[in-house]
């Protein structure tokens, strides 16, 4: 058996010894389905794979990724050192991996929050990327403790290609973080949202955005 065969087995264990199905039956999230779900809380999920591999590990992590179990492909998310996403080709396999809303905002928590190379891979991939890959990078910009204003009009642009509910709750929160910045930024989002075209999406963000500014 391999290294990452034998990794994975014992992950797969402790996962199983935290196995709910409740959960499994009744949890909720959009896109691509699971092979095998046990149910594993988030929380748990976070802190046995930390416990069990405190170290990032790419390999192992992509080889977690193959396998069509939830609670090893999140974990595989938490073992993809942040800082190979400065490779282009690296950074577009794990978008590419985001096919679903759990999975995009995990991703959004667990790595793309934490990588210096963020900003460049938001410019780069944002209006491209498929939803649920979008979806994690607007996640993610949201948490950012390194804003920066330029997002404001790529985030805009996602919503006008793709008018969809998750990608208008992430913009929300992003366009809410920005203006939260500062008072500059916050005159700059509240004008832009004075130019959104009148429709669904003027009217949704316009109302999150009334208590979301402070």
């Amino acid at each position: 058996m391999s290294s990452a065969t034998s990794r994975m087995v014992q992950l797969l264990g402790a996962f199983r010894r935290e196995r709910n199905g409740l959960v499994a039956d009744t949890m909720h999230y959009e896109g691509a389905r699971y092979g095998l779900n046990y149910g594993v809380s988030l929380p748990t999920v976070r802190r046995l794979v930390h416990e069990l591999e405190p170290n990032y590990d790419n390999a192992l992590a992509a080889f977690l990724a193959t396998q069509e179990v939830r609670c090893l492909r999140l974990a595989a998310l938490h073992l993809v050192d942040p800082e190979s996403l400065h490779d282009p080709v690296t950074a577009d396999r794990w978008l590419a991996f985001l096919t679903n809303s759990e999975l995009a905002e995990e991703a959004a928590y667990a790595l793309l929050n934490r990588s210096s190379a963020f900003d460049a891979l938001f410019r780069r991939t944002v209006l491209s990327a498929q939803p649920y890959a979008s979806y994690a990078l607007l996640m993610a910009a949201a948490r950012r403790t390194d804003p920066s204003i330029e997002w404001l009009e790529l985030s805009s642009q996602v919503l006008m290609r793709q008018p969809d509910r998750l990608l208008m709750q992430a913009v929300t929160g992003l366009w809410a973080h920005l203006a939260n910045h500062c008072e500059a930024w916050k005159e700059q989002v509240n004008s832009r949202l004075l130019t959104l075209p009148e429709g669904p999406i003027a009217d949704y963000l316009r109302d999150e955005l009334a208590w979301r500014i402070l």
